[in-house]
């Protein structure tokens, strides 16, 4: 108990709000401050992905011009996902589909799957041990179709500026299930100019197409916002541990991004310096975002039999 403050609030904490007017109107949000400079927003009813990241009153992510989007907006064909893509710090991708849209063993799938439109249908925190704790539940289960629930935990520190996202899939299903799922995290300005550092110890960088090939050489250099600019993905695979960052000199602040790459196997760094269109996505995931069908071809399709649980862990810790 600190004699000082009447409330925890004063210093730090949770508080749930509710938006109005828009796309995104009722959509519930829980702005979360770690009294120490650390600032999210997870949204519960976006499978509690996190739409905001500041760091001592700093925007680090990318918010895409859509904005906030209730899950009944959601277009659920081909590439209709990117009418619906808030971005964000977090937008999951899966969990039955990431990437490309596709068609797999007769299976129409979407672009990046349908979770991250899913409300959770229970969230809920608490404060334990130096830590605040955000817990929720989110199912993509029907009828006749394939059943899985993603319980995603968040543990945001009380003493430094990081948090952790653990995520458990389950096969709530009588099938064996494939599953995929990837991090999109989204870097955005002022932390992400021409200026950031980028830096990404990997063993290898491969570039997606073409068009990514012709540039490799600066896969780490940002460029200021072009028009007309097509996105360019690398892929890159780490011996050890996986980690990514991103630094802003003239801020004197960034982030890191941590994580276990023989559980998360497929490193995606997207490119996109557009106008508006200005994002460095930084995504760890379980597969690349080529289709779960190339997945499948190429034998990093991930399974789930029924009752079988998956845990997945991802660690962002703020720089400066």
């Amino acid at each position: 108990m600190n004699p000082y403050i009447g409330h925890d609030s004063q210093c730090y904490g949770i508080e749930e709000h509710r938006l109005a007017g828009g796309k995104g109107d009722g959509m519930r949000l829980l702005e979360i401050s770690n009294g120490k400079g650390l600032e999210l927003t997870v949204s519960p009813d976006r499978a509690a992905d996190i739409s905001r990241l500041r760091f001592r009153g700093i925007n680090m992510s990318y918010f895409s011009p859509c904005g906030y989007v209730s899950p009944a907006f959601y277009e659920s064909k081909d590439s209709g996902w990117l009418k619906s893509f808030t971005a964000g710090f977090l937008t999951t991708c899966g969990l039955r589909a990431v990437g490309s849209p596709c068609v797999d063993e007769g299976e129409e799938l979407p672009l990046h799957g349908s979770i991250a439109n899913t409300p959770a249908e229970q969230v809920y925190w608490y404060e334990e041990a130096g830590e605040l704790v955000v817990r929720a539940v989110v199912k993509d289960e029907g009828i006749f179709a394939p059943k899985l629930r993603l319980d995603r935990e968040f543990r945001i520190s009380l003493e430094e500026n990081e948090f952790t996202i653990q995520d458990t899939i389950e096969n709530t299903g009588d099938g064996t299930q494939p599953i995929e799922i990837l991090y999109h995290m989204n870097m955005g300005y002022p932390l992400l100019d021409e200026d950031s550092q980028v830096k990404i110890p990997s063993v290898r960088v491969t570039p997606r197409d073409e068009h990514a090939a012709e540039d490799i050489g600066n896969w780490m250099h940002m460029v200021k916002p072009e028009a007309g600019y097509v996105e360019r993905c690398y892929y890159h695979q780490f011996d050890g541990e996986g980690k990514a960052s991103i630094y802003q000199p003239k801020l004197k602040q960034g982030l890191e991004i941590l994580f276990d790459p023989k559980e998360l196997d497929g490193f995606v760094e997207w490119k996109m310096m557009g106008v508006r269109d200005y994002v460095l996505g930084l995504e760890c995931g379980n597969c690349l975002p080529d289709g779960r069908d190339v997945m499948r071809q190429t034998g990093m399709l991930k399974f789930l039999e029924p009752g079988e649980k998956k845990t997945y862990r991802v660690r962002v810790r703020m720089l400066g």
